[in-house]
């Protein structure tokens, strides 16, 4: 397989501004776990991220796996729920994830309930005030953190493999849509399919975006798929025993939506799965072979 050697030319500025400072280095199946802070110039606060970096592999460019998490996580839940270091060691594959909001900023409510504002930045660009000006994390992730990481990591491959739960699914199937440049690949677990139709999404939406829905159909995977948005093949997995499922994920909606376009995309339903990490790091593995089929790197 042919890979970039140059560095991929959405690099910003800002990437090159920032400096890692290391909170943490943990050895762990023969890689090393690293927990970062760096200041964000885009949200205006310091920023925790979680990299897991494989040992010494015999690819030209290792593998960059990006991971989203949900609603009221931190960089922490996947890193220390999900067994992904032993999946990635195996595979030789670098792991990043990121927080899900800003931290601290003083916006009024931003603390006041679970599902919106602090871990609950649903992984969009806030267009209503006071939301605005810290709330970023689309712009976050593309212009700053995934740039500052292959900066300082240039021996990873730039086309990003992205996956994520419940809000992070959201998020990973809405970007990968939106920025296939830069997310080669893209699963989900018990992502939020069609947000503008239920009560987190509306709830955040209303709030981040504004009362005026034209800018929402940009956050919603089924919008986005019915509008011609595409990407490789994605695979979906979603538990039936999710206490979430009827009202707030909706894979059906997705599914109706994938009739109409020629987005592929395989939905998988589990007997018995809830929305736990339990779940997740079930099928994990099977996740990051199916990207790395699709990036064409071998196993």
């Amino acid at each position: 397989m042919k890979v970039k050697a140059s560095v991929p030319l959405y690099i910003s500025l800002k990437a090159f501004m920032q400096v890692l400072a290391s909170v943490s280095k943990n050895y762990c199946f023969s890689g090393v776990q690293h927990v970062f802070e760096h200041d964000s110039l885009i949200l205006g606060c310091k920023m925790k991220f979680g990299l897991y970096m494989p040992a010494n592999t015999e690819r030209q460019k290792i593998p960059l796996f990006l991971w989203l998490s949900g609603l009221t996580c931190t960089h922490e839940n996947f890193v220390t729920k999900s067994g992904i270091q032993g999946i990635a060691s195996r595979h030789g594959v670098c792991v990043l994830a990121p927080d899900t909001s800003p931290r601290g900023i003083g916006i009024s409510g931003e603390d006041d309930s679970w599902d919106f504002g602090t871990g609950a930045g649903f992984y969009l660009d806030a267009t209503n005030s006071p939301w605005d000006k810290n709330y970023k994390m689309e712009s976050y992730l593309v212009q700053e953190l995934i740039p500052l990481v292959l900066k300082t990591y240039p021996e990873l491959y730039d086309q990003v493999m992205i996956s994520g739960h419940s809000m992070g699914g959201h998020g990973a199937l809405t970007l990968g849509l939106n920025y296939p440049h830069i997310f080669g690949s893209v699963t989900a677990f018990s992502p939020i399919c069609a947000p503008i139709r239920c009560p987190w999404g509306q709830k955040a939406f209303s709030n981040y975006l504004g009362e005026d829905k034209t800018g929402w159909a940009r956050y919603d995977t089924c919008e986005l798929i019915t509008s011609g948005k595409t990407t490789k093949p994605i695979l979906i997995d979603q538990g039936l025993s999710d206490n979430f499922l009827q009202e707030q994920l909706k894979p059906e909606l997705l599914e109706e939506s994938l009739k109409h376009s020629t987005q592929k995309a395989l939905i998988r339903r589990h007997e018995n799965y809830d929305h736990s990490y339990y779940f997740v790091s079930t099928f994990l593995e099977e996740h990051l072979l199916w990207h790395l089929k699709n990036l064409d790197f071998k196993p």
